[in-house]
């Protein structure tokens, strides 16, 4: 088939065809290969197959959060604008970046932080977020950790897939290190980015969905 002929649906699923071809005998368990499937789908990097790291239940834990309408929050809108907002706002989920806040310019000025590290804390003081997905800044990640260690959030799940080379590997390795106890999903590596952590809420909203009665 043209597939300049071809429908959106029509090039996603041959899409998933070939990834799961390419991919051949993953050993990811069926709901776990659908956030990995979608992260490779896409970036085009099958590299996901062996760098991705899921804490213990974090696809039930993940789907309960969903399905109770947990609060969404991202730290950049590129993350946010390809969340699908639609299939999620059925579960009465709610979605949410503060990065470009006035008031969080003007925090991350006066105290000298990023605007990443100072949305970070405005979400925190939000008990409806309950979920945090971060797919740029690791300083975010960073923050979002030490706002546990300290008792100030407990999130639900936290989806940190930071990219670049300066903290993003060090910031996913803490947050596998699973000594806060929050279920999460990650990589190991300098990869990630805005859009595969999308497309791992985006897995998640669909498995939440489906399970739905």
């Amino acid at each position: 088939m043209d597939s300049l002929n071809m429908k959106p649906e029509e090039i996603e699923e041959k899409s998933f065809r070939i990834i799961d071809a390419e991919a051949g005998e993953h050993g990811w368990p069926n709901a776990e290969w659908q956030l990995v499937r979608r992260a490779i789908h896409t970036s085009a990097d099958f590299d996901y197959i062996q760098s991705m790291v899921l804490s213990e239940n974090v696809i039930e834990k993940a789907v309960a959060a969903l399905k109770s309408g947990a609060g969404i929050v991202t730290d950049t809108n590129m993350a946010l604008s390809g969340i699908s907002k639609p299939r999620l706002a059925t579960l009465g989920c709610s979605f949410s970046c503060h990065v470009a806040d006035q008031d969080v310019a003007e925090q991350a000025r006066a105290e000298g932080i990023t605007r990443s590290i100072a949305a970070m804390r405005k979400a925190a003081k939000n008990s409806d977020n309950r979920i945090f997905v971060i797919g740029n800044a690791p300083t975010a990640l960073f923050e979002l950790l030490r706002l546990i260690g300290t008792g100030q959030a407990k999130p639900a799940l936290i989806i940190g897939l930071p990219v670049g080379f300066v903290g993003a590997e060090e910031s996913k390795n803490a947050l596998a290190s699973d000594t806060h106890g929050i279920p999460f999903i990650t990589n190991i590596g300098r990869k990630g980015g805005s859009n595969v952590a999308a497309a791992v809420v985006n897995a998640l909203a669909i498995l939440a969905t489906d399970m739905t009665p």
